[in-house]
């Protein structure tokens, strides 16, 4: 490829890239006409309840048809079938829905193949055709509500969440918890961006991934979340990018320290946060708010919006935190955070240390 001109390594570079834009357009339409499928065969063994009619080994002899007849393609388990119904089932309850997909799809079928192909067209932008049926398998199966399932679908589509990730914001709880801090945004944001942070701040935060003593001081809690970091993003949500711990700000003559310190990607600010390992206290936001004054000095841009501060306590008393955010002039949230995973101090004084595990070691 040396000995050709600019112009054709130019051509073939976008070549690739129409061919890459092409492969995830028919990925996306596979994906789509496959929920299609399986909407479809749902709503028929629902609404013939073939079931009924046909005795309890139905699903058993419809999976050993369609797999007699069409060897090469997968879903057609017992189990994969009985999800399609449970799929159609749990989707067909909200009636906006149902009269969006199942009427449609009905009007379809009784028509051409083009009408069909216009409708798989018009789903591939509904949001419930975006995500991969493992993904549906998660939301559908765990979510208690459509407007639960839906999202987490949503935030499938625009977080790009690996079915691990999903697993994990469903375990967290995110609908639950997203947007139920108390803050003072309203107040001291505007619309927009005060809308969006308090979407991204939950209420309480999940820190199941860590083993403390039941006596864990503040030190403790904090140096645990820097050594899980990756996870304590992930509990986070979208947009986080980590910038340090314990960051030092200059205030006057004296030098203090930040917990943590983030910049929000969708928000296009700093985030500062610290943690307290007891009840929240008045003075715990006035503290926090010198320090998102700091950072607004000394290292907002002009291009960034205004610093917040996200304070992460034991507990909270929440008239107590909506009087003292009342009278912050800095734009604050506050939360609790759960632990789940404790480990009892006479289970650590019992564990062996490094060295005696390395010594016993040596003597196998």
């Amino acid at each position: 490829m040396n000995n050709f001109p600019n112009d054709y390594r130019q051509w073939l570079i976008d070549l690739k890239k129409k061919i890459r834009q092409s492969q995830i357009k028919a990925a996306v339409k596979v994906n789509t006409e496959l929920l299609l499928l399986y909407w479809d065969l749902g709503r028929d063994i629902t609404i013939r309840q073939m079931e009924a009619a046909w005795g309890s080994r139905f699903f058993e002899q419809l999976s050993e048809d369609l797999r007699k007849e069409f060897p090469d393609m997968k879903g057609f388990s017992v189990v994969n079938l009985t999800y399609c119904k449970r799929f159609y089932q749990f989707y067909a309850q909200d009636n906006l829905i149902r009269q969006q997909l199942v009427d449609e799809l009905q009007t379809a079928e009784n028509k051409n193949n083009i009408i069909l192909q216009q409708v798989v067209e018009e789903f591939e932008n509904n949001p419930l055709f975006q995500i991969p049926w493992g993904h549906h398998l998660q939301i559908f199966t765990k979510c208690k509500t459509v407007n639960e399932a839906l999202f987490y679908v949503k935030k499938t589509i625009k977080n790009g969440w690996s079915r691990t990730v999903l697993m994990n914001f469903i375990e967290a709880d995110l609908y639950n918890s997203q947007g139920k801090a108390i803050t003072n945004f309203d107040r001291l944001l505007p619309e927009v961006q005060s809308d969006l942070a308090k979407e991204i701040i939950k209420d309480p935060y999940n820190f199941d991934f860590l083993t403390l003593t039941e006596n864990y001081k503040e030190k403790e809690l904090e140096d645990a979340l820097i050594d899980n970091i990756a996870k304590f993003l992930i509990e986070l949500g979208q947009g986080f990018a980590y910038m340090g711990k314990q960051v030092p700000v200059k205030i006057g003559n004296r030098e203090r320290s930040i917990d943590l310190l983030f910049y929000q990607t969708e928000l296009h600010c700093y985030v500062v946060i610290e943690l307290k390992t007891k009840e929240f206290e008045a003075e715990y936001a006035g503290k926090l708010g010198l320090y998102i004054s700091a950072i607004n000095h000394q290292r907002k841009k002009e291009n960034d919006n205004p610093t917040i501060g996200l304070l992460i306590c034991k507990t909270k008393d929440n008239v107590e935190v909506q009087y003292s955010l009342e009278i912050i002039n800095q734009p604050i949230g506050v939360s609790e955070y759960k632990l789940s995973k404790l480990l009892p101090e006479h289970f650590k004084s019992a564990l062996p240390s490094i060295e005696e595990i390395e010594k016993r070691l040596k003597n196998e």
